[in-house]
């Protein structure tokens, strides 16, 4: 076991009762001793994590891959609401050398069945224990231990509510020890990446009877879209021509706002279908959901994928094929 770096961000576990008064880092993690974990505390922020910026998780990156590159593993704890798009930010961002880990609560401190000291002293566990080195950035809640490229909230309120669709947890705690069964076969990032915030890509969710007003806001406002469309990547075929007319200009991503699943891209081949859109020029997501493409997409475009008649449409592709699964050797 080894040295562990505590960035608290805030959250349900840090909640003081219903109002927004929040816990210090300190206070999260006293009484709470896990045998053979030296942990350094940084009370990193104090917010509910539907509040947290770009500029916060900026600067998070940064300090994690310093404290990675100092020997520390790293436990992050925040709230649940974004937990997912943190680690997988995270997970694109900073080396898995050492485990980084991310956790929570669904439970305030002050209710019956508070899960916070359970789900930190699980995470702690895992962030000192070598053996869960270069899994990618772990996501750690009742027990179960998840990859962020995979994990995502799925219930309001339950304990039990992150799962990860398609994949399952790569793991689990059993007696205060980790249990690894699976290993990711690629890591998230293929390339170093940056974060830039000032980076704008809008997330569309297409319903039924959408005419694309919303589309309409998005070309002067936005380097990059993602489409959360249909089913497995279909759009109404009044709105195939404004998206080819976007992806002329801005890189045009089409995920499915389903939840599970990767996109298709020739099953269906009518008006508005996968094929159709794809051959416009829009760039499968593959498994990711619209979340998790929309900072995919954002980390490419602050990298400079681009070229000299504007975006680089291969470079960005290769980069969503990587994560789909297809693209193994």
């Amino acid at each position: 076991m080894g040295r562990v770096t505590l960035f608290t961000l805030g959250g349900t576990i840090s909640a003081r009762g219903g109002d927004a008064t929040r816990m210090t880092g300190a206070e999260v993690v006293a009484g709470l001793g896990v045998p053979g974990v030296e942990a350094e505390l940084r009370d990193f922020r104090r917010l509910p994590s539907s509040s947290l910026t770009f500029e916060d998780l900026a600067a998070l990156a940064r300090e994690v891959r310093e404290t990675v590159a100092a020997g520390s593993g790293v436990v992050v704890v925040q709230g649940t609401d974004t937990l997912e798009e943190t680690a997988f930010l995270l997970d694109l961002l900073c080396p898995a050398d050492l485990p980084i880990v991310v956790t929570g609560a669904m439970r305030r401190p002050d209710l019956p069945g508070a899960d916070g000291p359970a789900n930190l002293a699980a995470a702690l566990t895992i962030a000192a224990d070598p053996r869960c080195r270069d899994l990618g950035v772990l996501v750690v809640l009742a027990d179960e231990i998840h990859a962020a490229r995979h994990v995502r909230k799925t219930h309001t309120t339950s304990v039990a509510t992150f799962a990860s669709p398609g994949a399952g947890p790569i793991g689990s705690v059993v007696e205060g020890e980790p249990r690894i069964l699976l290993r990711p076969v690629t890591p998230s990032a293929i390339c170093p990446l940056r974060f830039d915030p000032a980076v704008r890509v809008a997330l569309v969710t297409l319903s039924l009877g959408d005419r694309g007003e919303l589309l309409e806001a998005v070309d002067s406002r936005f380097d990059g879209l993602v489409v959360a469309a249909f089913g497995a990547g279909h759009v109404p075929d009044r709105l195939v021509e404004p998206l080819a007319e976007l992806a002329a200009r801005i890189p045009v991503v089409l995920a499915s706002r389903t939840g599970a699943g990767a996109t298709l891209t020739h099953t269906y081949r009518g008006p508005g279908s996968e094929y159709d859109v794809l051959h416009r020029g829009l760039i499968p997501a593959g498994p990711l959901d619209p979340p998790k493409a929309r900072l995919l997409l954002h980390a490419l475009l602050s990298t400079g994928v681009t070229g000299p008649a504007g975006y680089d449409r291969p470079r960005i592709t290769a980069a969503f094929t990587h994560l789909n699964g297809a693209g193994l050797a």
